[in-house]
């Protein structure tokens, strides 16, 4: 099936589904499944791989000059990665929470946030049909799956970039967060933006 990563579409929340699951009330029964949210909008807000967001420690952050800093695990880059109000509040809302080795955020295993994830997506009612096309061999197959059912932290990253290309900040900003090296790996995203930026354009014409 196609939630296996095998799928080519890349697939990330849209703006307003990434605040409905950012602002959307988990009671107090619900406290674990909250803070893999906060972890999973941290990704989205930041651009951060759960990589590196597994192992962000309090002392890399620097709340008063709105920023944090990180090695990229995948890279051995150093980034400098500034805070918009949505990260600082998250870190703000654990940084006098005492965590594991010093870690900035509660992480749980990827395998369980990926669990988690989409018990949440559902939950929170992200659930517009989403295609995916996969191949086994040489035989493509097509299926349309609600959201929820294809959250992983992969989406977490892919949600920042589309939606930072959305709000017009230039590919090398972007690419100087996210440690891309260079364009060729942003170009599905950009593809993404260009298909949706004429499906708006279009409005004018209803």
């Amino acid at each position: 099936r196609g939630g296996d990563g095998s799928q080519k579409e890349v697939i990330y929340l849209e703006w307003e589904e990434l605040m409905q699951l950012y602002e959307y009330p988990f009671g107090e029964n619900h406290c674990g499944i909250a803070a893999v949210r906060d972890v999973f909008c941290f990704q989205c807000f930041t651009g951060l791989r759960y990589s590196d967001v597994a192992k962000l420690k309090k002392e890399d952050v620097n709340l008063s000059a709105g920023y944090f800093t990180t090695v990229t695990k995948k890279t051995v880059d150093s980034l400098k990665i500034e805070l918009n109000k949505y990260s600082r509040a998250i870190l703000e809302k654990y940084a006098d929470v005492p965590l594991k080795r010093g870690l900035a955020l509660p992480v749980i295993s990827n395998a369980k946030m990926n669990e988690y994830l989409k018990t949440i997506g559902e939950m929170v009612g992200i659930n517009a049909p989403q295609r995916v096309v996969y191949f086994k061999g040489a035989n493509r197959f097509e299926e349309v799956h609600p959201k929820w059912e294809l959250l992983t932290t992969h989406c977490g990253r892919r949600t920042f970039v589309v939606n930072a290309l959305m709000l017009g900040i230039p590919g090398e900003v972007i690419m100087s967060w996210t440690g891309h090296k260079d364009y060729k790996a942003m170009r599905p995203y950009i593809k993404i933006v260009d298909t949706l930026k004429a499906s708006e354009m279009e409005k004018f014409n209803k």
